[in-house]
């Protein structure tokens, strides 16, 4: 009977909850690999007749996919660096400084987020225009970060918090600075939660669609955007749709799949306080 209980309680909507979840995906990637007839053809089975590439092939050199997968990993790439290099230095002036309006800066970045991103782009748009900066990697890093950066800064806040003040201490009755400080000492114990950061940055980069299709046009396309060309007012190019989207969700379950073990660290070592 215990059995049972936790096998109905337990197991069977945990179960449920995956199969919601990778329902979708397992579905596209199977569809990306179905021959056109297979696609066309009403119903649908679940397993293909038959197995063939020639979608993700005819994607790669026949589209200007590859570009835009490489666009995609400039932004990305370039979102996490500059995501890092802000929020590490911010985190550690609101962890370890009182100063005055520290608490309604903290309130104020996750109010930021509770925002339409249509509301933030709009402004930016013009800006970027302005500066001339539009349809370049500068723009679509610079729109990522408005919108990341404050949970960014807000999670390392609260992994720092975690890491014991006497360590800052001890270093500077040493004769450590501030910044020395931050390198030697903070820098070493905070990598899980800048892994964690880092992952959350990625994807939500990597995963962005409004900025991509605002502020960049033809010199820079990412994939989320460039997924939208097969779609037609008259016809939708299912092959070459699945498996540009079986290409773009790869390299997310990838960096997880490789990463989790720090993932899992840097989400759960914030909630703890030394």
């Amino acid at each position: 009977m215990k059995r049972l209980r936790l096998f109905l309680g337990t197991e069977v909507p945990l179960l449920g909850i995956l199969a919601f979840a990778l329902g979708p995906w397992v579905w596209m990637m199977l569809s990306s690999i179905r021959p056109d007839e297979e696609l066309t053809h009403s119903p649908v089975s679940l397993i293909p007749g038959a197995l063939t590439l020639v979608h993700h092939i005819e994607l790669l050199q026949r589209t200007s996919f590859a570009s835009n997968l490489l666009d995609s990993l400039v932004v990305a790439v370039g979102a996490v660096t500059l995501g890092l290099l802000l929020s590490l230095p911010a985190a550690y002036a609101f962890s370890r400084f009182r100063f005055p309006g520290r608490r309604l800066l903290r309130v104020q970045f996750l109010v930021v987020n509770m925002f339409p991103v249509v509301l933030l782009v709009l402004p930016l748009f013009f800006l970027l225009r302005r500066l001339g900066l539009l349809d370049t990697y500068v723009a679509l890093i610079a729109g990522h970060a408005t919108f990341t950066l404050p949970f960014a800064i807000w999670l390392m806040t609260s992994y720092i918090d975690g890491i014991p003040p006497d360590l800052d201490e001890a270093a500077m009755i040493d004769g450590a600075t501030g910044v020395q400080v931050l390198r030697l000492v903070i820098l070493p114990l905070v990598v899980p939660g800048m892994v964690a950061v880092g992952i959350y940055l990625f994807i939500a980069s990597w995963n962005e669609y409004l900025f991509a299709l605002m502020l960049a046009g033809r010199n820079v396309r990412t994939v989320t955007v460039a997924l939208q060309m097969f779609i037609g007012e008259n016809e939708i190019h299912w092959g070459l749709l699945t498996a540009g989207g079986t290409l773009v969700a790869l390299p997310a379950v990838v960096l997880f799949l490789f990463a989790q073990k720090h993932l899992v660290g840097g989400l759960t070592g914030g909630a703890v306080k030394g």
